[in-house]
């Protein structure tokens, strides 16, 4: 029999309350993001759920946000693993940008393209900028990092990890939690849902709200649902829907 598997999005960010392009800046948790992140453990331990191993991506915004769920759930034990394949899509030289002024500038629907299309990244990031990750010590040793991603391209480094990583734990019959974001959740949502190219780009993921997933011994899903109040959850989903909007 397969593990439980429990995705959550990471809790609102500094950049995410700013409505900015975050990708792979650094950025920290907003005291909403630190409530959020206890509120998922306090409804995970109130689901009687537990964990046997734990991943996340080498970003703060969700290496706090786990770390603030398996306290609350007196998990800090488990074994966790960080990996960059688990990182936010890269936004390219979108980053830092607010959405609404790149609207402005752009259009909205040019804005959408760049946050939503399946397969067209944003503008590339050049390699002399001091924000390319190649500048960055966490990715040390790291080869083709990238200046820019389409949903894509973070599915074509999220999959193998997934396939290597993660589902033998599963198949051990390990309950996993992996805290992430937006997109790198997204890809493995696609991935385990067989979701089409043309309707995950439509997949909204509220921050700080864990989605459980049972599955049978194939590892095909026989439920999912997420964990809270259903009508908080809508709302959440919606607004993100709406970043980007010039009416926003």
């Amino acid at each position: 029999m397969a593990g439980k598997l429990i995705l959550c999005r990471h809790g609102q960010s500094t950049w995410n309350l700013e409505n900015r392009f975050t990708g792979w800046v650094d950025v920290d948790l907003t005291e909403q993001g630190q409530t959020e992140a206890l509120e998922a453990g306090k409804q995970l331990k109130l689901a009687e759920l537990t964990f046997d191993i734990a991943f996340t991506s080498v970003l703060k915004r969700a290496t706090k946000t786990l770390f603030i769920i398996l306290e609350e759930m007196n998990l800090t034990w488990i074994p966790v693993i960080n990996s960059w394949e688990l990182n936010e899509r890269h936004y390219g030289a979108l980053q830092g940008l607010n959405k609404v002024d790149v609207a402005k500038q752009y259009g909205e629907d040019q804005v959408q393209t760049w946050r939503r299309s399946y397969d067209t990244p944003p503008p590339v990031m050049a390699e002399d900028n001091s924000s390319h990750p190649r500048f960055d010590a966490k990715y040390d040793g790291i080869e083709g990092l990238p200046g820019s991603e389409s949903l894509k391209d973070t599915l074509a480094r999220v999959k193998p990890y997934w396939q290597d990583k993660i589902l033998p734990s599963l198949l051990g019959n390990q309950n996993v939690l992996i805290v992430a974001h937006g997109n790198s959740l997204r890809s493995l949502i696609k991935i385990i849902d067989n979701i089409n190219d043309q309707d995950i780009v439509s997949l909204n993921i509220p921050t700080g709200v864990p989605l459980v997933y049972e599955f049978n011994e194939n590892l095909k899903p026989t439920s999912k649902y997420f964990l809270g109040d259903k009508k908080a959850i809508k709302k959440a989903t919606e607004m993100i829907a709406q970043q980007g909007s010039i009416e926003t």
